[in-house]
């Protein structure tokens, strides 16, 4: 299970109220809905996965929480406080991530920082810039002009900017885009480590894996309208999901209504998938009514799974 979770009691941060907020959230340019009466809650503290396929709302809904956008109607609320276009105050303990990040190419890393830092009245600039590069695994390089850095690199001093103020709630949108893997596993342990020093992260990410691996729970929208939220291991099912190769995956099917236990049986081509029996007995079952599988896989339903039923057009089937 993900291990982003605030060392923080669980009761002084629910006292505090849920780090963002949205209620009846809508968007409309023109004829479209962008986003359709969208609302939910992060508690403080949390990795928080948003997710959805591309155009389902996502960017206009992270506009509108970070000020950008204004909304059609509807409200959303940060850190306890009304976010209002125009208006910075709601925003002043958020770092967010969005998009490309905005750097000047010809200045260093570390350059890039410190002007970033001098914005900031009071602020001890060379001491947090340093921390900032040292999070992100730039510190090495921070002498380097930031034109020249790889797209991951830049992605990297984006998040540095984005936590230079230790912010209390961080909203990324995409991340790890143009990071390798060794990239991304950086990011996946460094959002652990923000959420264990109780800044909540509101993350938007096509990377399914990952959001599982780290994301405590997750929200899926799709055409603008939210279609499911809570934590992950509680939108996933525990059942055990069964493939297997026959012969008559017809008869096969039949033969498995005699078997306790057996929740759903779902035929797809020469194969069989079951939910709700161990392999195990699922085959010695089968074997023993005449019907030996000649390929048998298994493996718990994860959050891409999940994802592409509840995003799937109607009337299409998703095969597992």
């Amino acid at each position: 299970m993900p291990t982003g979770v605030s060392q923080e009691p669980l009761a002084a941060r629910l006292e505090q109220g849920p780090a963002l907020r949205v209620e009846g959230l809508t968007k409309r340019f023109g004829d479209i809905l962008a986003v359709d009466d969208l609302t939910l809650e992060v508690a403080r503290g949390t990795v928080y996965g948003f997710l959805g396929p591309n155009g389902a709302g996502k960017t206009t809904t992270i506009g509108m929480l970070l000020g950008l956008v204004h909304p059609t109607r509807g409200r959303a609320e940060v850190l306890g406080r009304a976010v209002t276009p125009g208006d910075p105050r709601a925003l002043r303990r958020v770092g967010a991530l969005v998009g490309a990040p905005a750097l000047l190419p010809s200045f260093s890393a570390r350059r890039n920082l410190q002007l970033l830092a001098g914005l900031v009245p009071d602020h001890d600039g060379h001491a947090a810039v340093d921390a900032a590069l040292e999070r992100v695994g730039l510190a090495e390089v921070a002498h380097r002009r930031a034109g020249a850095f790889s797209t991951g690199m830049k992605q990297r001093l984006g998040l540095a900017m984005a936590l230079l103020e230790e912010p209390q709630l961080l909203v990324l949108d995409e991340p790890t885009s143009g990071m390798d893997a060794a990239g991304r596993r950086e990011v996946k342990n460094l959002l652990r480590s923000v959420a264990a020093r109780g800044t909540t992260v509101f993350l938007s990410s096509h990377l399914l894996h990952e959001v599982e691996q780290v994301c405590d729970e997750v929200a899926v929208l799709d055409r603008g309208r939210l279609v499911t939220a809570g934590p992950v291991g509680t939108l996933l099912p525990n059942a055990t999901s069964v493939r297997l190769r026959l012969d008559d995956p017809g008869a096969a099917a039949g033969a498995l209504a005699a078997l306790d236990g057996v929740e759903r049986v779902t035929e797809n081509g020469a194969y069989l998938e079951v939910e709700g029996v161990d392999p195990q007995r699922l085959v010695a079952f089968l074997a023993g009514v005449g019907h030996v599988p000649s390929e048998v896989t298994s493996g718990r339903p994860d959050l891409e799974t999940l994802f592409l039923q509840l995003t799937a057009p109607a009337g299409e089937a998703v095969a597992a």
